[in-house]
């Protein structure tokens, strides 16, 4: 292996009768002036007769040739492998072309990849390409985790990327970018299940029900069960009406559909504190009432006329709240807030509290919050904001030296689909606090993990402030571009990205200072949405028949004759009632699948046990 060409100090141009260069892999420059220089492989091709080298381009020119002529390369007729260069710092000096090239020890290379041990780490995967250094590594690097490769398990063979999560003090917020069956919820998945091993509370908005560790891969026993737990939006937790505030109330109905200036007017001046949910709507239902009636004489006339006592006392009530708001609040926007408020109580978002899951957060657990994205979003705007302040009230009160305030542990938030929550171009109520967090929530020990399939539409300000970004599989022009701003990719790494396969990932570390190509680590779990819909189409239908066949079989064989009759015992039996038509259908499916034998003679039709 030797440098070819000219050099620059950044990057050189290496050649090798023997050695064929592999994308991402580490080379040392033994340049007789500098010393040792350590390099990454960040573009390779062979050439050989059938494809003459004079072809020049962007990545061969006249100087590469040159010198692969001078060093004794027959460039005619031998195949010559060539690769670009890039080193991990740039020189003083370029390095002198006919260098020889090596590959690295492990301890040459160490405090370049690895710098934390992995009982103080996330372990994503493996940095690829990186089998010939692995070798020799220290055991407490090995057999860390698999990969799931060419739909095999495979033992770890390379070194691994260890996320030092103790550095995101200094470093926060992760983003985790990838199209569709790129492997970027696979990677999600990884992250999380690492997060619940090292006892970081989190917190999970989960719009498509995939996060779920109940179940375990083929190749772990690790139980994840008293780690972390699912609840749904409505069902068991929700926002207890009379611990909302104004901001928090206007934030919740306007997350569910915007509101206008008189609507949120109506809040500030109705919504006094502690109102418990059925107060609050039977005064907006009083004063609706009220203005429905007209004017003040006329509600007076509906209390005089009225023989009902307590009919009576509705109307007096009515009075007072129509005499107390109708000139600051107009009917339209009354019935515009109720409208609102009756839609989330419907949806059950005032029916629970969020006791238990401020109870899961303090014992350090995963918390998977699952509801459509709409219900979410509305949600977390109470929700981040409530826990972002729990947080920051503590940590003001400790710098206070308050040593009795009460304690809230440092969490992390993770959300899939980011782009619903924090979009780009316009502002939702969620997104306020998630840019708020993406700034100030490093001093206070709350993180960001944001996923999402379109990091273009996501809110620029919060892609600034992700220091570690995970980039899988990426194909619109628009994405890649956004990439290429908000990392240190170099052109020839994007122009890979659309290629890459599932569950490869770039990692860009702002604490590492550079970029790693990783292959995710296998999870330990799957999703509960791992079956092919066309299998379970299959299966499913494969059981009706099943079933079909045992309730049928005490009853054959039957003829056309006696079809009737079996019809007849089969509904009774089963508690079906299918027609003539329908069973016979059933029963020739049944011969189709093999379950039955089917003779037929010139006079009838007999289906058979076989």
């Amino acid at each position: 292996m030797k440098v070819l060409g000219v050099t620059t100090t950044r990057e050189v141009y290496i050649g090798s009768k023997e050695k064929n260069f592999r994308n991402n892999e580490f080379l040392i420059v033994e340049d007789p002036v500098q010393g040792d220089i350590i390099g990454e492989v960040v573009d390779s091709k062979t050439f050989n007769r059938f494809i003459p080298l004079d072809i020049g381009g962007d990545f061969v020119d006249n100087d590469v040739l040159s010198s692969l002529d001078s060093m004794g390369y027959d460039v005619g007729e031998e195949t010559v492998y060539v690769a670009k260069l890039r080193f991990f710092e740039e020189l003083l000096y370029p390095p002198l072309t006919g260098s020889d090239l090596r590959t690295p020890e492990f301890y040459e290379i160490k405090n370049l990849l690895i710098d934390t041990m992995p009982n103080n780490s996330l372990i994503l995967g493996s940095i690829k390409n990186t089998d010939n250094i692995a070798k020799g590594m220290d055991d407490v690097y090995k057999n860390l985790f698999s990969t799931f490769e060419n739909k095999e398990y495979l033992k770890q063979r390379e070194l691994p990327y260890l996320f030092d999560y103790k550095s995101m003090h200094q470093y926060p917020h992760i983003g985790v970018f990838g199209g569709s069956g790129s492997g970027k919820s696979f990677g999600l998945r990884v992250i999380l299940e690492e997060l619940m091993e090292i006892g970081v509370p989190a917190i999970v908005m989960d719009p498509h029900y995939e996060m779920d560790f109940s179940n375990n891969s083929e190749i772990s026993n690790k139980n994840y069960s008293d780690k972390f737990k699912c609840l749904e939006i409505g069902l068991q937790t929700g926002i207890k009406f009379q611990e909302l505030q104004k901001r928090d109330l206007k934030n919740l109905l306007n997350a569910a559909s915007p509101l206008t200036d008189s609507m949120k007017n109506v809040i500030d001046i109705m919504l006094t504190k502690g109102s418990s949910f059925e107060s609050f709507k039977n005064k907006l239902d009083m004063l609706l009432e009220g203005q429905e009636i007209g004017s003040k004489d006329k509600i007076l006339s509906e209390i005089a006329a009225e023989p009902d006592i307590t009919r009576k006392n509705r109307f007096e009530e009515v009075l007072d709240i129509y005499e107390r708001y109708d000139k600051t609040c107009n009917s339209m926007s009354v019935r515009g807030v109720l409208w609102r408020l009756i839609n989330l109580q419907n949806e059950g978002i005032f029916s629970h509290n969020i006791d238990e899951l401020l109870d899961l957060l303090k014992r350090r657990k995963l918390v998977v919050l699952q509801g459509s994205t709409r219900i979410i979003n509305v949600f977390s705007t109470y929700l981040l904001a409530k826990l972002y302040y729990l947080r920051k009230e503590y940590r003001d009160e400790l710098y206070r030296n308050n040593v009795k305030a009460d304690y809230f542990p440092p969490f992390v938030i993770i959300t899939d689909e980011a782009h619903n929550f924090a979009p780009k171009g316009f502002d939702t109520p969620s997104k306020s606090i998630l840019r708020e967090i993406s700034q100030e929530g490093r001093k206070y020990g709350v993180f960001l993990i944001l996923a999402t399939q379109r990091p273009t539409l996501l809110d620029e300000t919060i892609t600034a402030q992700l220091n570690t970004k995970l980039i899988f599989r990426t194909v619109r022009a628009s994405d890649i571009d956004t990439i290429k701003e908000e990392t240190d990719l170099s052109i020839d790494e994007t122009k890979r990205l659309p290629y890459l396969s599932s569950g490869d990932v770039f990692i860009s570390s702002a604490k590492k200072g550079r970029t790693s190509f990783v292959r995710i680590r296998a999870a330990n779990t799957v999703s509960p949405h791992t079956e092919n819909p066309f299998d379970e189409l299959e299966s499913y239908e494969n059981e009706t028949f099943e079933k079909f066949f045992n309730d049928i079989k005490d009853l054959l064989p039957i003829d056309a004759i006696s079809l009737n009759i079996a019809l007849v015992n089969y509904n009774k039996k089963s508690g079906e009632n299918l027609s003539y038509d329908e069973f016979k259908n059933r029963l020739d499916e049944l011969y189709k699948r093999d379950f039955i034998k089917k003779e037929d003679n010139f006079l009838t039709e007999m289906y058979l046990i076989k």
